[in-house]
């Protein structure tokens, strides 16, 4: 534990109905008490007139103490709570630092819980997560993490490896005490690790779309279309819809949840080679919104025979992930019947039925079509799956060992490989430049 007494604003910035100043370190409850004049009993909210170092008045509010190591910091911990104005706030901070505290750095208090054992590694990174999250489905997943169930679940496999490792140790220290493993019976608790590691890969996976959302580019040629499906989709009329060709210039993102995961729609100008220079600006963007993103929906029209521009697009999309949409059923089907691909919809956008086909569609293409489980903890960030990966690719290694017929002992070195990268995923083994990384994605007051 530091010395140190830290101090920050844990509000957003503006204005607003309260501010609250978070104060944490050995000297939080003496500070408070000269700034109010209150002796403060634990986890009561005193009102009290809180005052600078020179005891003119700032404010009138709320002091909250939390006694380490019940706190969120496993520190001494006081809270400010007073009147939303900025200045306000900033004065409180201001008093605090002139009266010996400093301020605090980005994710510090957050730093200081896990430093002090009250959060593991991955649930820190969680509340970052769930600070940022944009769509219930982000927090819902941000907070299965915050529990620390994912650290749980890397633990009880590093018990095993651990299990594992003795008991080779204790062969090959003492081999004529401690007879070798059974073979087949370490290859099967190898078989057994590394499935529990693909598990926690795959769900990994599944929190990262649930995160992030995957990218949807809405492409096709002019009048196919886009901007009809886009509003449909959205339930509003985001974008201009005109018989006029060449109406979207520039591209429009947009997000829905499908499943639970963020899906970002991107709207973008149709796609045709006779086009004035500002079009062509619009089409070079569609071309790069198609390049970058996860899946592309492919609108043509479907009610009229296929033109050159509708051919070189289906010829442009066949070797990617895509949905191909064949619109405007309701006036015909001349260009749907031209369209032989096995991934077509042939509806109408203004079509409730071709609307949920089209999202299935997404969902089945984008992560499997199967419901994202929310309430389980999962790999967040590329340093957690790139850990677990080169654990269960040493395990592999170490099988291919066994199966060489070559001498158990052989194997000690990629277990221990294994378990010192799993040690990474819960904090256990943490560089701090790691750390660094993880806590700098926080706001000051956190």
């Amino acid at each position: 534990m530091t010395d140190e007494t830290i101090a920050a604003i844990a509000t957003p910035p503006g204005r607003g109905g309260i501010a609250v100043v978070r104060v944490s370190g050995t000297q939080a409850h003496a500070l408070a008490t000269r700034m109010t004049g209150v002796v403060l009993r634990p986890r009561v909210a005193t009102s009290a007139t809180i005052a600078d170092e020179r005891g003119a008045a700032i404010d009138r509010g709320l002091v909250l103490f939390f006694r380490a190591p019940r706190s969120y910091t496993g520190e001494d911990v006081v809270e400010f709570h007073v009147h939303g104005a900025p200045v306000v706030a900033r004065d409180v901070v201001r008093a605090l630092v002139a009266l010996g505290a400093r301020v605090a750095q980005p994710g510090e208090f957050t730093r200081r819980a896990f430093l002090n054992g009250k959060l593991d590694l991955h649930a820190a990174a969680a509340v970052a997560d769930l600070i940022d999250a944009e769509s219930r489905s982000q927090a819902r997943a941000a907070l299965a993490n915050l529990g620390g169930g994912l650290a749980v679940a890397v633990r009880a496999v590093r018990a095993r490896l651990a299990s594992l490792l003795e008991e080779l140790a204790g062969s090959i220290d003492f081999p004529e005490e401690v007879p070798e493993p059974d073979r087949t019976r370490v290859r099967a608790g190898l078989a057994t690790l590394r499935a529990d590691l693909d598990t926690l890969l795959h769900d990994g996976e599944v929190g990262r779309l649930v995160r992030d959302g995957i990218g949807v580019a809405i492409v096709g040629p002019p009048n196919a279309g886009k901007s009809s499906l886009l509003n449909a989709l959205l339930g509003e009329e985001r974008a201009i819809v005109s018989e006029i060709a060449g109406t979207t210039r520039d591209t429009i993102e947009e997000s829905i949840a499908i499943d639970g995961v963020l899906v970002r729609l991107i709207d973008t100008a149709g796609i045709r080679a006779h086009a004035d220079r500002l079009e062509r600006a619009g089409i070079e963007r569609s071309r790069s919104a198609l390049e970058a993103a996860r899946l592309a929906l492919v609108v043509i029209d479907g009610s009229r025979p296929l033109d050159d521009e509708a051919r070189a697009l289906l010829t442009l999309t066949a070797s990617r992930d895509r949905v191909v949409i064949c619109n405007k059923a309701d006036l015909g089907d001349a260009g749907a019947r031209e369209v032989d691909v096995s991934d077509k919809i042939v509806g109408s956008v203004r079509d409730a039925d071709t609307l949920d086909a089209i999202r299935r569609a997404i969902a089945r293409i984008g992560w499997g079509g199967v419901r994202p489980d929310l309430e389980r903890p999962h790999l967040a960030s590329l340093r957690e799956f790139d850990a677990v990966a080169a654990a269960r690719d040493a395990l592999s290694r170490a099988d291919e060992t066994i199966a060489r017929g070559d001498a158990l002992d052989f194997i000690a070195g990629e277990l221990q490989h294994a378990f010192a990268a799993l040690g990474h995923v819960t904090g256990d083994v943490a560089e701090e430049e790691y750390l660094d990384g993880v806590f700098a994605r926080f706001c000051i007051g956190k």
